[in-house]
């Protein structure tokens, strides 16, 4: 029997899958009339608008086929309310090699995004700190290095 990998993410991230959907969706009818004004400009094997529009559509359905897969294996994550670092929870950490403070929402690895301080629960530090309670000091050990990050709060 075949083991199936379902992808942890939060509500958030779910919904942000389906809008885009949606989106590509609508963009579809746009896609086929462009390549089927293309074909209807002669020539294929020297018709770059063709290739262009053909290229365009396969683009949008391997998308499309791709973030189907990603609601296929979804599993929604809602955090539990008992203080714990858990996905879909905020944390501010305090890093003691330089004490600063940095305050980051837990997500899915395929939600995670550094710019808007979304990190995934199995990045080196999420995988550290998760299901550890505020006024914990965890060692995070990533790729170029070790660092220590103490948990100053966390909250839904």
């Amino acid at each position: 029997m075949r083991d199936v990998y379902f992808q942890k993410m939060t509500p958030e991230g779910y919904q942000q899958i389906v809008d885009e959907i949606e989106a590509l969706k609508r963009d579809r009818p746009s896609k086929i009339k462009q390549l089927q004004e293309a074909r209807a400009l002669g020539d294929l094997s020297e018709n770059a608008e063709y290739s262009a529009a053909k290229r365009d559509l396969r683009h949008l359905e391997s998308r499309l086929r791709y973030l189907n897969k990603q609601l296929q294996y979804a599993q929604i994550v809602k955090p539990q309310n008992d203080g714990k670092v858990d996905i879909g929870t905020t944390v501010e950490l305090r890093f003691e090699d330089d004490d600063e403070t940095e305050t980051y929402h837990i997500v899915g690895k395929q939600e995670a995004n550094v710019d808007e301080h979304k990190i995934s629960f199995d990045s080196p530090i999420g995988r550290a700190i998760m299901h550890k309670p505020a006024g914990t000091t965890v060692k995070v050990t990533a790729p170029a290095s070790s660092y220590e990050v103490t948990i100053k709060d966390v909250r839904m």
